[in-house]
């Protein structure tokens, strides 16, 4: 049956919003599709003939709306489509962009390969223009494969067939959007754009692909009143030449949760004549991030940051998001309850996600999909990640720099190790991530990994988590940090180790602290409904009443909200997901409490926020 209310095209809107083009062709839509179980497909044949079925990109094959709907183990699976190159595209560079294939991406166009990536939450681009002509059809085949035998940034995405406990539904192969662009044979690469608040102005990198005598980029940067500034600065010398771009004071407007505000802004390379060779469109907003002591201040202000965990998933899309009113709706009703902002968790979310962020002032914190690093019969099973991690990172940074939103990088999640003489490897890729983020970006603070342990000394922030369920407990855990010994996770979270047990984590030096998971409270439709692996499950003992789980919300967040040296937290979670009932809203997104009481109790005044003219204690490295 055909579901009228769906667009023809699925998710037809432009996918990267803060670099784009007029020209370019969405390939959403159906492809032919076929399952390789055993990923022998290459040698059955699968490159050179038909496939079996149809496939609606880009949901993934386990989701409904893919209209797949096989959520058993895929090793690969194969995609095929004709596309016809339009003629006005002739003497231009054609460009394949992908906005996220899991896991282990092939891509072949006429029976020649292409381009290969490996990276489920990345995206990535192939330059085909050698193997396609204007005005002629060309075939596009696509081949994941998704092993899931070793270490492998997966997400929460599940290990064995069925949802259990923290894991859910896989999804494999294409799941963000795949389009077409031309380009000239001289283009812009996708800025970097770095705001100064103490200087009113915007620093501009502009990559290129190549460089031609003569040729100039001209940024202009504008508001609802017209053109603010512009500059420009010469093309032929460097490959990312780049410009400072002063406001006038009039002008200045920063951004923030309470004004989101966005400057419009153009870039255009044009030739030795004055002529444009390539235009895109971007936006930019003033922001600035910066530490006082344990003070994490956005625009020089304390602004406590009432963060939700949001994991990104969708009982029809799973990891995609059904349409764009659902990415916009979900910072809607995160907005509603009284949270400013989002850990976004174990997920890459897609690039619109953040653009809607963006215009509707939410802050949010950019974290890898890193789970998935354990090796089982390793020590403890220790999580050894592997350098493609640090890569896949890296293509992350890359892709989300110059979101205003984003305040925020976290590459890692609850790293578990001890710290001691045998060797580890995640050590050296904590580190590596860790330099990699300060290396690209020096604008806005980094947490090596999110609670348990942290291993890298000069981590700029520090975090634990808790899902102690009583106020008063809760309390006595986190009261430490106003000597400076802020409760850092061990394994059993609440055991004191012996003496010689070695330590979870570096030594605490005076970072900004927050508590970034806590919560989780379970509530669930029916109050009988077994607390396992195949019914719903939240932390600690399920309310009796709706009443029960307001008094518990309110003393937990109460006692966040009240220490002075909390400059936030983030409460799990936004969302039920599947079998894990402990949101704020349902999987279906709606209600199950008094938004009202839930707003009221988030959104009075932090002591964070009224400690404003009090000096921060403590000290950064």
């Amino acid at each position: 049956m055909i579901d009228e209310a769906r667009p023809a095209v699925p998710r037809p809107e432009y996918p990267r919003p803060q670099f784009r083009r007029e020209r370019w062709m969405t390939l959403n839509g159906e492809w032919e599709f076929e399952i390789d179980r055993s990923d022998s497909g290459r040698e059955r044949g699968l490159l050179d003939r038909p496939l079996s079925e149809r496939i609606t990109v880009p949901f993934a094959p386990e989701s409904e709306l893919s209209g797949i709907h096989d959520i058993d183990f895929m090793t690969a699976v194969w995609y095929r489509r004709a596309v016809d190159i339009p003629d006005e595209w002739a003497g231009e560079r054609v460009l394949l962009h992908f906005g996220a294939v899991d896991h282990d991406t092939t891509v072949w166009v006429d029976g020649t390969e292409v381009g290969r990536h490996r990276g489920g939450f990345s995206s990535f681009t192939f330059d085909i223009t050698s193997r396609v002509t204007a005005g002629e059809s060309a075939e596009i085949v696509v081949r994941a494969r998704d092993p899931r035998s070793g270490p492998q940034a997966r997400g929460k995405q599940s290990t064995v067939y069925a949802n259990a406990v923290t894991e859910y539904t896989r999804t494999t192969g294409i799941w963000q959007t795949v389009w077409l662009e031309p380009v000239p044979p001289v283009a812009l690469g996708r800025p970097r754009i770095t705001p100064n608040v103490a200087a009113s102005s915007f620093l501009f990198e502009l990559p290129l692909s190549a460089n031609r005598p003569g040729t100039r980029i001209r940024v202009a940067v504008s508001d609802a009143d017209g053109e603010v500034a512009r500059g420009s600065v010469r093309a032929d010398l460097d490959l990312a030449p780049s410009v400072q771009i002063a406001l006038p004071s009039d002008r200045v407007r920063l951004w923030s949760v309470t004004d989101p505000h966005l400057y419009d802004v153009e870039i255009v390379l044009e030739d030795a004549d004055g002529r444009a060779l390539d235009t895109v469109a971007s936006y930019a907003g003033l922001r600035s991030v910066s530490i006082d002591g344990r003070g994490f201040l956005i625009n020089g202000e304390r602004v406590f940051q009432r963060l939700v965990l949001d994991q990104g998933l969708y009982r029809d899309g799973i990891l995609t998001a059904p349409d764009d009113d659902a990415l916009v709706r979900d910072i809607l009703l995160s907005q509603a309850a009284g949270f400013n902002g989002a850990r976004l968790h174990q997920k890459v979310f897609e690039e619109r996600f953040l653009y809607h962020a963006d215009r509707l002032g939410y802050l949010v914190w950019g974290e890898f999909a890193d789970w998935g690093a354990r090796v089982p019969g390793a020590p403890e099973e220790w999580q050894q990640p592997t350098s493609s991690f640090i890569t896949q990172w890296v293509e992350v940074l890359e892709r989300d720099y110059s979101h205003p939103s984003i305040i925020g990088w976290c590459p890692l999640n609850e790293t578990f190790q001890f710290i001691d003489d045998r060797i580890s490897v995640l050590d050296d890729v904590t580190r590596a991530m860790f330099l990699a983020t300060k290396g690209f970006d020096r604008s806005r603070p980094t947490l090596d990994a999110s609670g348990y342990s942290h291993r890298v000394v000069e981590t700029e922030i520090w975090d634990s988590h808790s899902y102690e369920q009583d106020p008063a407990e809760f309390a006595r855990m986190m009261a430490p940090i106003a000597h400076g010994e802020p409760y850092t996770n061990r394994e059993g979270d609440r055991e004191t180790p012996p003496r010689d047990t070695p330590p979870w984590s570096v030594e605490y030096r005076g970072q900004p602290y927050f508590c970034s998971e806590f919560g989780g409270i379970w509530w669930n439709a029916s109050p009988d409904a077994a607390r396992d692996e195949a019914g719903s499950w939240g932390y600690g003992g399920r309310p009796r009443s709706v009443e029960e789980f307001h008094e518990r919300f309110d003393g937990l967040v109460s006692v966040l909200l009240d220490d002075p040296e909390m400059f936030g937290y983030c409460y799990t979670q936004l969302t039920d997901v599947f079998q894990e009932q402990n949101g704020i809203y349902t999987f279906d997104r709606d209600e199950k409490f008094d938004m009202e009481r839930i707003r009221a109790v988030q959104t009075r005044p932090a002591a964070f926020e009224d400690g404003r003219d009090r000096p921060c204690l403590g000290s950064t490295t």
